[in-house]
């Protein structure tokens, strides 16, 4: 399958990003593609090893004469966010990811891309098979997990990287190289709450809240876009003079991905529907004003149900919890004061469920300072402590302070206005490259992250530019080599 990425130019790296969308790979499931790499290296005769997480590296001896070099460690996360369009069959465990060129980008046919962290992968595959690079020692560092909660990085093994550089291929703008990104944590909210009874005066209608773009819940934020969860909450709140009572809702699969659809079921007064119906057809035209042409296809519709064996809520459990919910951070929180246009402090109400009276949250907040992480995490924790909530905070991962006299950034400005005729963009990224936990466990690397331009990423709308890509590679190659003779 995806036998015309052979097609395109860098070869060797589209090649190895064919293997990459044939093999399926969503987090926690990356044995297959990690087997996969490790007959590649075997069969060119290359060392790798496993650390106790199962993070991968492979190893490549410097060219003669380069042996003095400084070790290069070059990372990426074999893992893939896995979103499709409402109706798309696909199963991200079993089915390769079909794609198509279109006016010079690669997309996927209704599914997420995987050239988040694909492409970086399958570049790094490419250095390592291509025989006319020169270079110093290699190591191809490979973690597991980074999509959902950081878990290759925080537990990668330490003492076990050799290189002093590291070049993470994970970003996702043409031009630029990143010297600093967010940290972050998870926001976990669990709660039983109350029900009652159906009531004989009482019909169900369910809400649908679709077409929103979605988008990366680090790097999009900032952008005029609609957060599902955030959205339908707000529809509820409106509903709420109808006397309603929740039963179930469902919205957001990923707590890094900007929530594009949520679903909702509730009993309200048998003599309220048509007036409830029609309150929600005025709420959609007001939310689509509101949105604009930053996300214009969002749609809320409702309609009468037949009663679902649960429960809803009793009256109190459901004002309050949509109100907790309806008080909740999301979205940018505070912009830097340092590092202009970045944002600073941010969180995405990601995943959020209802389902017999088992309430659930994932929330990911991300900050450019690990204690501000830790004081949005702490308003939750406050927030939905008051409905007697269980709140943890997991998954926390520190950020990447940047360091503007880092030698390897120096080396990467020369070359990039020797080989391109510009000095590339330096900056600071709102998302949770791993970086910032690398350099906790081996302090001495010297790191940048660069990587060809992504759009749409962790949403099925992710493409990658064609002409991005090969800029990149000839950049990385470039790199390499300038690492292996300089002197």
């Amino acid at each position: 399958m995806n036998a015309h990425l052979e097609a395109l130019a860098p070869n060797l790296v589209w090649r190895h990003f064919r293997t990459l969308c044939n093999t399926p790979r969503p987090s926690g499931h990356e044995a297959a593609l990690v087997a996969t790499l490790e007959a590649w290296a075997d069969a060119q005769g290359l060392a790798h090893d496993r650390d106790a997480f199962g993070n991968l590296r492979l190893r490549k001896p410097a060219s003669p004469g380069c042996e003095q070099a400084p070790g290069v460690v070059l990372q990426g996360h074999l893992d893939m966010v896995a979103q499709a369009n409402a109706g798309k069959e696909h199963d991200f465990t079993r089915d390769p990811i079909s794609t198509y060129v279109n006016e010079g980008w690669l997309h996927a046919d209704g599914t997420t891309l995987g050239a988040d962290n694909g492409l970086g992968v399958a570049a790094i595959l490419a250095v390592l098979e291509d025989p006319a690079l020169t270079h110093g020692p290699l190591e191809a560092l490979f973690t597991l997990e980074e999509e959902t909660s950081m878990g290759g990085a925080l537990n990668l093994a330490e003492h076990w990287l050799e290189g002093s550089l590291l070049l993470n291929l994970d970003s996702e703008d043409r031009g630029q190289v990143y010297i600093g990104c967010a940290g972050g944590a998870d926001v976990v909210v669990d709660a039983q709450l109350p029900s009652a009874e159906l009531q004989e005066d009482e019909q169900v209608i369910s809400l649908a809240l679709t077409g929103l773009k979605g988008g990366h819940s680090g790097m999009d934020i900032h952008k005029p876009l609609g957060n599902a969860n955030r959205l339908l909450v707000r529809g509820l709140r409106a509903l709420e003079t109808f006397d309603v009572r929740l039963i179930s809702y469902q919205g957001g699969t990923l707590r890094n991905a900007i929530p594009r659809e949520a679903f909702a079921q509730v009993a309200l007064p048998a003599d309220d529907i048509e007036a409830a119906l029609a309150a929600v057809a005025s709420l959609e035209r007001t939310l689509k004003a509101e949105l604009g042409s930053g996300d214009s296809g969002l749609t809320l519709t409702a309609q009468r149900i037949a009663p679902p064996e649960a429960e809803p809520l009793t009256r109190d459990a459901s004002a309050m919890l949509l109100a907790t919910l309806h008080a909740a951070p999301c979205g940018v929180e505070r912009m830097s004061a340092d590092v202009p246009g970045v944002v600073e402090t941010s969180n995405n109400l990601g995943v959020l469920s209802l389902e017999a009276g088992r309430f659930h949250l994932c929330a990911l907040v991300r900050s450019l300072h690990d204690s501000a992480t830790e004081a949005m995490a702490d308003r939750f924790q406050a927030l939905f402590g008051l409905m007697g909530a269980r709140v943890k905070v997991e998954n926390g991962y520190p950020g990447w302070a940047p360091n503007p006299e880092s030698e390897l950034l120096a080396t990467f400005k020369q070359r990039h206005a020797e080989l391109l005729g510009r000095e590339p963009e330096v900056k600071v990224i709102h998302a949770g490259l791993e970086c910032g936990i690398l350099g906790s466990k081996y302090p001495h690397l010297d790191m940048i992250s660069f990587g060809p331009l992504i759009r749409g990423a962790h949403s099925p709308d992710e493409r990658v530019e064609l002409d991005s890509v090969a800029e990149f590679w000839d950049m990385l190659r470039a790199l390499i080599e300038q690492l292996a003779t300089a002197r």
